[in-house]
């Protein structure tokens, strides 16, 4: 990983989710929002929709609102014009929402949003299904993965969607994507978000030990493998045009990643070749992208 020079990434002391949250063990939504609430502090409005982060965003100590599933960011953008309305500048707004509220049902209110570049900080916490209903196929979920919607006989035939190039193309000023399994990273980009203006999206990779079927104990460690595989690679895109891309330390091939869930328990030698082939090409394309000027 590339080392943090910009911003001191130190994790501060005081918490901004109170204790007894009703999330499920080992739940990566709940560490991405600790972290991420960690850096922007107490002033701040969080606004989610029905989610897995609905269960614990009740333990939220900072001000936060309900939005109905297909309207988080319409709703960070009324906020944002609120605040504004009083002169209020200081407090950050903060839109959360999981794959299927993002990349599915709040698609089409994100699009708008930041067509229009309203000022909010956007947070995918990419769990890859819709958890908290079932566990059902989402636009996000992997190519060959098992869901409710797509069972061992019939897994996921399409791959996931590309919605960082979704973002890319809206031209925003900041999109990234980060990683609980890579702290500090999470908490560069989420201050480097901080110091810009307009529309932010950060895309979290967030295990969940029942839809992936895996132990509770090894959420941190599948992120950091989704990184080291290049399945889930870390990357910023300022204003839809110069990408960096940080190339992991460690390597290793997608079937140690996919092993160790149940999800892809079913796939045979052939399939996993095939999963191989697609992230080789898509880390190709990521870094024929990637600009000669440096980020700053």
């Amino acid at each position: 990983m590339r080392k943090l020079k910009q911003f001191n990434t130190q994790i501060a002391s005081e918490e901004h989710i109170s204790p007894g949250v009703m999330a499920c063990p080992g739940c990566g939504g709940v560490l991405a929002m600790r972290l991420i609430l960690k850096v922007l502090g107490k002033d701040v409005i969080v606004t989610t929709c029905p989610s897995c982060n609905s269960g614990f965003a009740q333990n939220y100590t900072v001000p936060s609102v309900h939005a109905p599933f297909a309207a988080v960011a319409s709703w960070a953008s009324g906020i944002r014009a609120g605040l504004d309305m009083l002169g209020d500048t200081k407090t950050t707004v903060l839109a959360v929402a999981g794959d299927g509220g993002t990349f599915d049902i709040g698609i089409q209110a994100l699009s708008a949003a930041i067509e229009r570049n309203e000022n909010f900080i956007f947070v995918c916490y990419d769990n890859e299904a819709y958890m908290t209903t079932g566990i059902q196929r989402s636009s996000a979920t992997p190519l060959g993965a098992w869901t409710a919607t797509t069972p061992v006989a019939n897994p996921k035939g399409e791959n996931k969607k590309r919605i960082m190039d979704i973002m890319a193309a809206h031209r925003i000023p900041y999109a990234a994507s980060a990683s609980i399994g890579y702290p500090e990273d999470l908490i560069y980009k989420v201050k480097r978000a901080m110091q810009i203006r307009g529309t932010r999206f950060l895309h979290v990779l967030s295990p969940c030990p029942i839809g992936w079927r895996c132990s509770q104990d090894l959420s941190v460690k599948l992120s950091r493998m989704a990184v080291e595989s290049k399945i889930f690679p870390l990357f910023e895109i300022v204003n839809g045009l110069r990408y960096k891309v940080q190339r992991p330390q460690h390597e290793i091939p997608v079937s140690e990643y996919l092993r160790l869930q149940g999800r892809f328990s079913h796939l045979d030698a052939k399939s996993i070749d095939k999963i191989q082939h697609i992230t080789d090409r898509e880390w190709r394309r990521l870094l024929a992208k990637e600009s000669t000027a440096t980020i700053k």
